[in-house]
Protein backbone atom coordinates (compact mmCIF):
# COMPACT_ATOMS: atom_id res chain seq x y z
CA UNK A 1 0.00 0.00 0.00
CA UNK A 2 1.02 3.34 -0.60
CA UNK A 3 1.50 6.06 1.79
CA UNK A 4 -1.64 8.85 2.26
CA UNK A 5 0.91 11.67 1.60
CA UNK A 6 2.10 10.28 -1.77
CA UNK A 7 -1.17 9.69 -2.26
CA UNK A 8 -2.42 13.02 -1.74
CA UNK A 9 0.30 14.31 -3.54
CA UNK A 10 -0.55 12.49 -6.77
CA UNK A 11 -4.19 14.20 -6.15
CA UNK A 12 -2.62 17.63 -5.80
CA UNK A 13 -0.70 17.11 -9.03
CA UNK A 14 -4.03 16.16 -10.86
CA UNK A 15 -5.72 19.24 -9.64
CA UNK A 16 -2.97 21.75 -10.94
CA UNK A 17 -2.10 19.95 -14.41
CA UNK A 18 -6.04 20.28 -14.81
CA UNK A 19 -6.09 24.01 -13.55
CA UNK A 20 -3.37 24.56 -15.96
CA UNK A 21 -4.00 22.79 -18.45
CA UNK A 22 -5.69 25.62 -20.80
CA UNK A 23 -2.91 28.49 -20.19
CA UNK A 24 0.13 25.71 -21.02
CA UNK A 25 -1.30 24.85 -24.26
CA UNK A 26 -1.42 28.23 -25.34
CA UNK A 27 1.79 28.90 -24.11
CA UNK A 28 3.18 25.75 -26.02
CA UNK A 29 0.98 27.28 -29.23
CA UNK A 30 2.76 30.47 -29.12
CA UNK A 31 6.12 28.77 -28.78
CA UNK A 32 7.10 30.76 -25.54
CA UNK A 33 8.83 28.53 -23.21
CA UNK A 34 10.10 31.43 -20.89
CA UNK A 35 5.75 31.72 -19.94
CA UNK A 36 6.13 27.71 -19.24
CA UNK A 37 9.51 27.98 -17.52
CA UNK A 38 7.24 29.83 -14.42
CA UNK A 39 4.28 28.07 -14.70
CA UNK A 40 4.48 25.59 -11.44
CA UNK A 41 6.68 21.99 -11.77
CA UNK A 42 3.71 20.16 -10.72
CA UNK A 43 1.28 21.31 -13.06
CA UNK A 44 2.79 19.35 -15.65
CA UNK A 45 0.62 16.16 -16.45
CA UNK A 46 4.19 14.60 -17.16
CA UNK A 47 4.76 14.66 -13.18
CA UNK A 48 2.02 12.69 -12.39
CA UNK A 49 2.09 8.64 -11.67
CA UNK A 50 0.34 6.20 -12.66
CA UNK A 51 -1.02 4.13 -9.89
CA UNK A 52 -3.25 1.51 -8.88
CA UNK A 53 -6.41 1.98 -8.36
CA UNK A 54 -6.93 -0.67 -5.54
CA UNK A 55 -3.38 -0.64 -3.28
CA UNK A 56 -1.55 2.88 -4.62
CA UNK A 57 1.09 1.08 -6.33
CA UNK A 58 3.39 2.93 -8.62
CA UNK A 59 4.78 0.23 -10.33
CA UNK A 60 3.96 -2.73 -12.73
CA UNK A 61 0.94 -0.49 -13.59
CA UNK A 62 -1.46 -1.65 -16.40
CA UNK A 63 -3.05 1.31 -18.02
CA UNK A 64 -5.81 -1.02 -19.68
CA UNK A 65 -6.84 -2.31 -16.51
CA UNK A 66 -6.05 0.49 -14.26
CA UNK A 67 -4.28 -1.92 -11.78
CA UNK A 68 -0.85 -3.06 -10.95
CA UNK A 69 0.44 -6.34 -12.21
CA UNK A 70 0.20 -8.24 -8.70
CA UNK A 71 -3.44 -7.18 -8.55
CA UNK A 72 -4.31 -8.20 -11.93
CA UNK A 73 -2.70 -11.78 -11.22
CA UNK A 74 -5.02 -12.25 -8.15
CA UNK A 75 -8.05 -11.19 -9.98
CA UNK A 76 -7.65 -13.82 -12.58
CA UNK A 77 -6.65 -16.44 -10.39
CA UNK A 78 -10.30 -15.20 -8.86
CA UNK A 79 -11.93 -15.52 -11.88
CA UNK A 80 -12.51 -11.70 -11.25
CA UNK A 81 -11.48 -11.01 -15.25
CA UNK A 82 -14.05 -12.74 -17.76
CA UNK A 83 -12.25 -13.92 -20.83
CA UNK A 84 -8.73 -14.59 -18.87
CA UNK A 85 -7.37 -17.63 -17.41
CA UNK A 86 -3.70 -18.77 -15.62
CA UNK A 87 -1.73 -20.65 -17.99
CA UNK A 88 2.01 -21.05 -16.59
CA UNK A 89 3.41 -17.63 -14.46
Amino acid sequence: MAKESMKAREVKRKKLADLYAERRAALKAAGDSVGLQKLPRASSPTRQRNRCRLTGRPRGYMRQFGISRNQFREMVLDGLIPGLTKSSW
